[in-house]
């Protein structure tokens, strides 16, 4: 009866606030008419196809943004700014062409990151667990990696002449950065402190030292993992005397030292905290090695604003340093601890990260031209993560469902996921949520199968893309084909053919381009 009165209670206000469930204008059928029929002038424009050159390429990756996450994090975003939510548009959504990308692994149904990484990257399907290498690669077994190595687009983007960045909000040796720079069979083989002695003595290389020896000229590196970067026992600059955050390398390297050396005489920079980031003249920069935590950096809501930048503040510098080449650039940018948040059950969490990176897709926004640079937002695979609850308007995202369980009469937040560590039995029966405070930033939401770390979805995953060549993706499509797109609108890798004949398959020159393409902007402008 009291979690009746509770649930009522909690209603009641809501209504007695004042707060309409939906806004006025909407009751007006003018209202839907009109939206729609703007939506269907701006779809009409796009049948003039961008088919530039894209200079500049831009992957935002958001580790395990599946679909639901996608929603979740726009109902956020709206009830940060005191909306209902569920009408607010996400910078992504305002891309106009959307496909769908199959995530499988060559040996698995539910991917992982890293053989999914390789796929978005390199263009080959791969194995779980396993970083730039083909399928034929086994994961953990050195000997398997040589002549198996496939190469990334950053790699053909370096080639062709243009800058290259990675920004991760993970460790910059993590699954999805280290794709873009290394070969290996085991995507924990982080410093060589990881790596099985045999696999070491065999030749195979840990996947710190090959971001410094791979691509050795990579511009912009951000991100966390400095302890794999320093000899072992060697005392954090940040967390001095803390045993779990000291360096971990056992061959003695100091890959810091070893990189600032390297670029001394090549405006190379390396920062480690926000307030050193922040200082920097991009102007100034030519190389920058930024590494803000000794593992991954910490969630946004519990990030210390004084000593850790954001993902939208690295886009920015990253962009800024990149685009002074004439050539254009190729960036990397991974929102990667959404995935960390749901696998920590931690909702809040993950959907505020979500939030931050779409920041960060909006700040590129500005510092780049539709003209020229082809963005594409993504995710490597999703979570079991999901909400319902036949929530009214503008519920809070992490709020109760209006209604009790009809089988043990227990009320139930709208988040839930399949399996992972929200799974609380008290007395032998679901933990009634109303007796905890479920919406506090660590609370993990309640679970159908116990497990001690949540897992990965299965499903789709959503790909949103605009400028250059950007119509390419559409409908559903494997994971892999997207690194061949962008090389295609870039005239890099192995798609350089059709920008030998200007004009023909589909690629005009850039001068032919102009006239269609200033109508666009305009029409554009004027209807938005």
């Amino acid at each position: 009866m009291k979690v009746i009165v509770l649930v009522f209670s909690s209603c009641l206000a809501w209504v007695c606030l004042g707060k309409p469930p939906f806004p006025e204008q909407e009751k007006n059928p003018a209202f839907w008419n009109s939206m729609a029929q703007h939506t269907l002038t701006n779809a009409l424009s796009l049948q003039e196809l961008n088919q530039n050159i894209a200079k500049n390429l831009i992957l935002f990756l958001g580790d395990g943004m599946g679909i639901p996450t996608v929603t979740a994090a726009r109902i956020l975003k709206g009830q940060l700014n005191g909306h209902n939510g569920e009408e607010t548009k996400l910078e992504m959504d305002k891309f106009p062409y959307v496909a769908l990308s199959k995530t499988y692994n060559t040996d698995a149904q539910v991917a992982d990151s890293a053989g999914t990484a390789t796929a978005y990257l390199c263009g080959v399907k791969a194995n779980e667990g396993t970083v730039g290498v083909s399928a034929a690669a086994v994961r953990s077994q050195c000997n398997t990696t040589f002549g198996n190595e496939v190469t990334s687009i950053l790699k053909w983007a370096k080639d062709a002449g243009k800058s290259v960045g990675i920004v991760t909000t993970t460790r910059v040796n993590h699954a999805t950065p280290s794709a873009a720079y290394a070969h290996c069979v085991d995507r924990d083989w982080f410093s060589d402190a990881e790596m099985p002695a045999e696999a070491v003595q065999a030749g195979c290389k840990d996947i710190a030292r090959q971001l410094m020896e791979n691509i050795p000229n990579i511009d912009v590196i951000m991100g966390g993992g400095r302890k794999y970067m320093y000899p072992k026992n060697t005392s954090d600059v940040e967390y001095p005397g803390e045993r779990k955050h000291m360096g971990t390398r056992k061959d003695g390297r100091n890959l810091v030292k070893e990189w600032t050396e390297r670029v001394k005489n090549q405006r190379g920079q390396y920062v480690w905290n926000r307030k050193e980031l922040l200082a920097l003249n991009p102007n100034n920069v030519d190389y920058l090695l930024g590494l803000f935590e000794p593992g991954d950096l910490t969630y946004d809501l519990e990030r210390n604003r004084e000593t850790e930048p954001s993902l939208t503040e690295m886009v920015d510098v990253a962009i800024k340093i990149l685009r002074r080449n004439s050539n254009g650039f190729y960036l990397l940018v991974e929102g990667g601890r959404i995935d960390h948040g749901h696998h920590e059950g931690k909702a809040k969490q993950a959907l505020h990260e979500a939030v931050e990176m779409d920041r960060a897709v909006g700040r590129a926004a500005l510092l780049t031209s539709l003209y020229d640079t082809l963005t594409v937002v993504t995710a490597d695979h999703s979570h079991v993560f999901n909400f319902g609850g036949y929530t009214p308007r503008g519920n809070s995202i992490f709020g109760l469902a209006p209604m009790l369980s009809d089988i043990d009469q227990k009320p139930f937040t709208s988040i839930l996921y399949g399996n992972g560590p929200g799974y609380k039995m008290v007395n032998g029966a679901r933990e009634n949520v109303s007796t905890v405070n479920y919406t506090q930033n660590n609370y993990q939401a309640q679970s159908a199968v116990p497990l001690r770390m949540e897992t990965h979805g299965g499903e789709d995953v959503a790909v949103f893309s605009k400028g250059p060549m950007a119509h390419l993706l559409h409908g559903v499509k494997e994971q892999n084909y997207i690194p061949h797109v962008m090389a295609y609108a870039a005239c890099i890798g192995q798609n350089t053919r059709h920008c030998l004949s200007p004009g023909k398959n589909g690629a005009p020159s850039i001068p032919s381009a102009l006239p269609s393409l200033g109508l666009l902007l305009v029409l554009t402008h004027l209807l938005c």
